[in-house]
């Protein structure tokens, strides 16, 4: 009865690390399809979202580049995209550079596009025109507060 004592420990051994073994590959397998699944297949849906945002842009349309530069689209060639950011002055930018295309929708239902969101929900920006006078019209406000207390001393 000894004999068959070693005999077979060596087959339960060989049994118990096979299963072990195919178990940690099931295991491996559903990890990475769950990784995957989160991780991998979203960011290829937004990178194609953003691929086709980008070659879908046409001159008019108001964008955010990925730096953080709001402007107008005013020409398209094939790679690049020229952007008015201020009245007058244009920028050229690669087309990978839009992040996205921000909509014109009127403001306090007042039917006007003075300002337009930023997409993100943290606030507007002034339309292209507005923003040079707003800049402006603050400046001249703190000279003139700055000139009246230098008067009052």
């Amino acid at each position: 009865m000894t004999i068959l004592i070693p005999a077979t420990a060596p087959l339960a051994a060989a049994k118990s690390s096979s299963g072990s073994s195919f178990t940690l590959i099931i295991i491996l397998v559903l990890v990475f399809g769950l990784f995957y699944f989160l991780m991998i297949r979203p960011q290829r849906n937004r990178q194609r979202q953003v691929m086709q945002v980008q070659n879908a842009v046409v001159p008019g349309q108001r964008v955010r580049t990925t730096s953080g530069m709001y402007g107008t689209v005013t020409a398209v060639d094939d790679g690049d995209v020229v952007v008015e950011i201020a009245a007058g002055v244009e920028v050229r930018y690669l087309k990978r550079a839009i992040m996205e295309v921000l909509s014109d929708a009127p403001v306090n239902g007042t039917g006007s596009t003075g300002s337009t969101t930023d997409g993100t929900g943290n606030g507007t920006f002034p339309a292209a025109g507005e923003a040079g006078a707003q800049s402006t019209q603050s400046t001249a406000e703190a000279d003139a507060a700055h000139d009246g207390q230098a008067a009052e001393k």
